[in-house]
């Protein structure tokens, strides 16, 4: 079929007979509502800038089972190359949208998979890889968008799957039949779901034998009978609903979020690939987790860069761009976007080759860049805040300057330096308020700590991936212990 153009990701779209709920009420076209529009277009711009001449080889590359130009978040990692322009593209799309584009999660699950999978054959004698890689084919060859659904609900989380008050809490088995399962529960936190043609679901954690009924992986399409879309809410996003949505901040892009709900949902045999072989469900989380947590130190970046570029051009129009502190401020945001970016190309560079011949990153650096993402892009949004002044928080609407009587004192008093019309300073200023405040701060900020695990998920890894005895081994040489 070839690469898929951004217009008939949008229209196909229009057509998808998912179930989506959008504050109580069901929602029959996603590009079309106010409130999902905005994260359906930024998914688009991932087919729109793999046709673009300037973007399109960062963009797409050679599928290794097909030989033919795929779109790259649909490929699978050959080489240390690839995993460097996975993190050069994120950041690309992140400066684009200044948002959740919601396309890396899918796409560090398919690389998880694909090598699992070829673990769990070699281990066990099943035969997971293959189906996954015809499925992958087909995802290629049309072009498709998987989301990842990971995050289980947990109920209490003291207690592990089998010992839950209610089983659901953890998707897992019900029944199984000659042709397939059948599979319950939910997932939350899902990105991009509702803007996927394609679900894959994974284990949540590590299990143990009692608990081999949660250990299940598969992909089904989003409009499968029984999956449920309710749609999560994010800060302002009702000022979607605004006409004209003039204190949006970002008027062309927005991430999202949504509980996916799995009620008795049939899964064909071809496309099951972990059917309670638990001993693996750690294995996988853990490689999941080191190829996401990488990625925000391309996403989170791109979006950092926009926030830097929205203060700077405040500060111009505040007359304080010259300020020896402003200047200092803006230079440590770059320092700490930098610092995040770094991470993720030190991890992609530090790369290796799973027996599957699928590249991964270096885990100790994926978590390290992913601990650093939980840090600086807070303190670049308090140093924007700071920049910006207290009128981010108290501004009046863009919608004010339209009314006749109090139109003209908003025009006057909102003004910049010599020559910034109160519009522009108004604009800048809601930009900055959406990534830092509203609902681009759930992708900026709150994605940061909880995407990819929680901070404390990073420490236990960076302790558990550090070579402490070579060091210790090092100092007693060099002291002169034995």
């Amino acid at each position: 079929m070839g690469l898929m153009t951004k217009e008939r990701y949008l229209s196909g779209l229009r057509e998808f007979d998912h179930s989506v709920f959008i504050n109580g009420e069901a929602v029959q076209n996603v590009p079309d509502h106010p409130i999902s529009a905005p994260p359906a277009m930024a998914m688009a711009e991932t087919y729109y800038l793999a046709q673009q001449e300037k973007t399109k080889s960062l963009f797409t590359t050679k599928s290794n089972l097909t030989g033919e130009t795929i779109n790259r978040f649909t490929h699978i990692q050959q080489n240390i190359n690839d995993l460097i322009k996975k993190i050069l593209m994120l950041r690309e799309m992140g400066k684009k949208t200044a948002c959740c584009f919601q396309r890396c999660a899918g796409l560090d699950c398919l690389n998880t998979v694909y090598a699992i999978t070829y673990d769990m054959d070699q281990a066990s004698g099943t035969r997971y890889h293959g189906r996954f890689i015809d499925f992958l084919r087909y995802i290629q060859t049309n072009d498709l968008v998987t989301a990842a659904c990971m995050t289980d609900p947990k109920g209490d989380r003291s207690l592990s799957p089998s010992k839950q008050a209610d089983k659901d809490q953890y998707v897992h088995i019900v029944e199984e039949k000659e042709a397939g399962i059948v599979v319950r529960g939910a997932k939350l936190h899902i990105t991009g779901s509702v803007n996927s043609h394609e679900l894959v679901v994974v284990p949540t954690r590590a299990l143990k034998e009692e608990d081999r009924d949660y250990a299940v992986a598969f992909a089904i399409p989003a409009d499968t009978k029984g999956v449920t879309f309710i749609y999560g809410r994010q800060p302002s996003d009702r000022r979607r609903l605004e006409d004209g949505g003039p204190d949006v901040g970002n008027f062309f892009y927005g991430g999202c979020e949504a509980m996916v709900v799995f009620d008795d949902v049939f899964v064909p045999k071809e496309r099951i690939f972990m059917n309670r072989e638990y001993s693996f469900a750690g294995q996988l989380v853990e490689l999941f987790a080191s190829h996401h947590r990488a990625s925000y130190g391309g996403c989170k970046v791109g979006v950092g860069d926009v926030l830097i570029g929205a203060t700077a051009a405040i500060a111009e129009a505040h007359g304080t761009d010259k300020s020896s502190h402003v200047k200092d401020k803006i230079s440590e945001m770059i320092h700490l976007n930098e610092t995040l970016h770094a991470g993720a190309l030190a991890s992609a560079g530090k790369g290796s080759r799973t027996a599957s011949g699928a590249y991964e990153v270096d885990r100790l650096m994926a978590n390290v860049c992913k601990l650093n993402v939980t840090r600086f892009p807070f303190e670049i949004s308090r140093l924007a805040q700071d920049i910006a002044g207290g009128l981010l928080a108290t501004m009046p609407s863009l919608k004010d300057q339209e009314n006749p009587k109090i139109g003209p004192y908003v025009r006057k008093y909102l003004v910049g330096k010599s020559g910034v019309e109160s519009e522009k300073r108004i604009r800048l200023l809601r930009l900055i308020e959406n990534i830092t405040l509203g609902t681009g701060a759930v992708s900026y900020l709150t994605e940061s700590i909880h995407g990819a695990g929680s901070p404390q998920a990073q420490k236990i890894m960076i302790s558990r991936l550090s070579d402490l005895e070579s060091a210790k081994t090092s100092a007693f040489h060099l002291c002169g212990v034995k």
